[in-house]
């Protein structure tokens, strides 16, 4: 994707452009995590958007860059997002990925391969894609599919979003 970059690297926010949905585009409450790394260097974000009236999100969106620790997940299971996801729904049923596969999407003039990821828990929609900066992109959904429409909604968000105050 050119018209993603790497930023400056600055301990109060991601020092990589934050892949997402514009929170003024949407309806509900969002809440934004950073995974600092010891050094203050930013590990990831993801994005919490709940349409559920406060009992729980209805999708999260990480962003981890090369060498996020939380990008290391063993074979079968699931990515950090969808562990978050569980988290924040306090479900605690052992979810495994059963199967992937992968798609051609296109995001304006960028085609994206997207790994649809297939979960145990059938609820759950999960795809994932890696930007051209090197960034993974992760989206799970609860109970709504993830469909390519949403590709055309996900920019850049303004770093000052994630800047403390």
């Amino acid at each position: 994707m050119s018209f993603l970059r790497r930023r400056s690297a600055t301990p109060a926010g991601p020092d990589f452009d934050v892949l997402a949905m514009d929170p003024g585009d949407w309806p509900g409450n969002l809440g934004a995590g950073l995974l600092p790394a010891p050094d203050g260097t930013c590990q990831g974000v993801f994005l919490r958007y709940d349409l559920f009236g406060g009992r729980g999100p209805a999708m999260i969106i990480g962003n981890l860059p090369e060498g996020s620790p939380a990008r290391e997940v063993p074979e079968g299971q699931v990515p950090f997002e969808v562990a978050q996801l569980l988290i924040a729904l306090e479900n605690d049923e052992e979810v495994t990925v059963t199967d992937t596969e992968d798609m051609p999407v296109m995001q304006g003039d960028n085609l994206l391969i997207v790994r649809r990821l297939k979960l145990s828990e059938s609820r759950i929609s999960c795809v994932q894609f890696d930007r051209s900066d090197n960034v993974l992109v992760t989206i799970a959904a609860w109970d709504r599919p993830i469909t390519d429409d949403l590709y055309a909604l996900l920019k850049p968000l303004p770093a000052e979003l994630f800047q403390q105050g």
